[in-house]
């Protein structure tokens, strides 16, 4: 049987006026996500993933515009859709965000209130969307305590925030989100604040309560580790643009883009005997500046003559794989992935195996 289309986002555009310019934050983005399934954006920081995001929930800063393209939300039990674009922040909040659409952000203590108890916190949304009574909301609140792991949960709907370790407020946060039934969860670099043991049992969790409710998720996060053990379907950003897409094995096992090959190259492994971790050259582009071609160009090493005067578009690489580089162009020379970036490819799929 075929999923079910959940959210639909066609040539995104966002733009953020400054006191200098006008940043062009989002150019065209072009992304779809289906019933079940586990998208991951990734990228530096600033190249767009957490602004993406924020325009589905609405709660872009006031200086930020959608200045075109179209945000496309589709109910998966009953098939009403909703176009995010045209709707107000207030229609946004009542019929989208928490319902049907959740968020969980990356330090749990920007998104608890320190002056509310746990239990208010999760109750609030409940009560707010569908006036539930006040002891069902309750009962509900210890409930989704206890499926995201979290012991004693009369004594805990009681407490504060700072009365828990940094690990439990993010499952609060979990809570938080999971509260009204959302069909689509959006996790903003969700582990980033937390240590790596609580960062693997977190991550664990949101598998395990997808799987249980059929959630959609996507994940934005920087950390490709995150990406290999969770992710179905990858899009990775730089300035604004989606430059490399396809499922996780596509992306992971046959990376095209050169930015794509930096990534990978710059991940930890303690396999590998290479004298020092790589990292990509130079800075990202300033998007408040006027550029041509594009804007990886001067960070490339293997960038052509062409990729200086003119964007490239999306070539296909077979398969759900897209990728916007001149490379992929049949009248470019032939170029190899760099041979430690294959021993770490290698690495990884003998370490999948491994796992199976």
């Amino acid at each position: 049987m075929e999923s079910k289309r959940v959210l639909s986002i066609r040539d995104l555009e966002i733009s953020f006026k400054t006191t200098d310019a006008l940043v062009r934050a989002i150019r065209g983005v072009r992304l779809d996500l289906f019933q079940g399934e586990t998208l991951a954006i990734v990228g530096e920081s600033g190249s767009g993933k957490s602004v993406s995001v924020k325009a589905i929930m609405g709660i872009l800063s006031s200086n930020g515009s959608i200045d075109a393209g179209k945000i496309l939300y589709t109910d998966p039990e009953t098939g009403e859709e909703f176009s995010i674009v045209d709707m107000s922040q207030r229609e946004i909040r009542s019929k989208i965000s928490g319902q049907r659409i959740a968020m969980i952000f990356q330090d749990p203590m920007t998104s608890l209130d320190p002056t509310m108890t746990i239990g208010k916190q999760i109750m609030e949304g409940m009560r707010y969307h569908y006036q539930v009574p006040v002891q069902e909301a309750r009962r509900k609140a210890q409930e989704l305590l206890e499926l995201v792991g979290i012991d004693n949960s009369a004594k805990r709907m009681k407490q504060y925030p700072n009365q828990l370790s940094g690990g439990m407020r993010q499952r609060v946060v979990i809570a938080i989100a999971l509260a009204c039934d959302p069909q689509i969860l959006i996790c903003d670099e969700p582990t980033t604040a937390l240590d790596v043991t609580v960062q693997s049992k977190i991550l664990e969790l949101i598998q395990s309560i997808q799987k249980e409710k059929n959630l959609s998720v996507i994940y934005i996060t920087h950390d490709l580790g995150v990406v290999a053990k969770v992710a179905d379907y990858v899009a990775v950003m730089y300035a604004g643009r989606i430059i490399e897409k396809g499922s996780v094995e596509e992306v992971f096992y046959d990376p095209r883009h050169p930015y794509t090959w930096g990534l990978l190259s710059s991940i930890p492994d303690l396999n590998l005997e290479e004298e020092e971790l790589y990292s990509i050259p130079g800075n990202p582009i300033n998007l408040a500046l006027p550029f041509q071609g594009d804007p990886f160009a001067p960070r490339n090493r293997y960038a052509l003559n062409i990729d200086f005067e003119q964007e490239p578009p999306l070539f296909s690489a077979g398969g759900k794989h897209r990728v916007a580089s001149w490379l992929m162009d049949p009248r470019s020379p032939k170029v190899e992935r760099p041979a430690s970036l294959e021993r770490r490819l290698k690495e990884m799929r003998e370490e999948i195996g491994r796992n199976e």
